[in-house]
């Protein structure tokens, strides 16, 4: 369904590590919204519910919401620290095309 670099993996597990709150919880990753420029994507530590799929991935346990979990089959999570900048970044073959607004009418989210 969804994969994460090595990379992803230790750094998640390093958030984990330094943050209390995650404690016996799992990684949660979710569509936060569909705008005219793709997904917005959501990363919490979070109890299992019911209706989630479970990915097990290198020791990490990753949740995902029946929500979002057809527009993120497919995807991969790698943690970049370069030009683009610091921080998740997912590779994502079911985000909306470019030229999204045109193929709807367009939204209120495009200028």
């Amino acid at each position: 369904m969804i994969s994460f670099s090595d990379t992803a993996v230790a750094k998640v597990k390093e958030f984990a590590a330094s943050t209390p709150e995650a404690a016996g919880k799992s990684l949660r990753i979710f569509i936060q919204g569909v705008g005219c420029s793709g997904f917005a994507y959501g990363f919490t530590f979070d109890d299992e519910r019911d209706g989630d799929t479970r990915v097990e991935h290198n020791g990490l346990t990753v949740l995902v919401d029946s929500s979002s979990a057809p527009h993120l089959t497919g995807s991969t999570v790698d943690f970049v620290d370069d030009q683009r900048g610091t921080g998740f970044l997912v590779d994502n073959p079911n985000k909306p095309a470019a030229d999204a607004c045109g193929s709807h009418g367009g939204c209120s989210s495009c200028g």
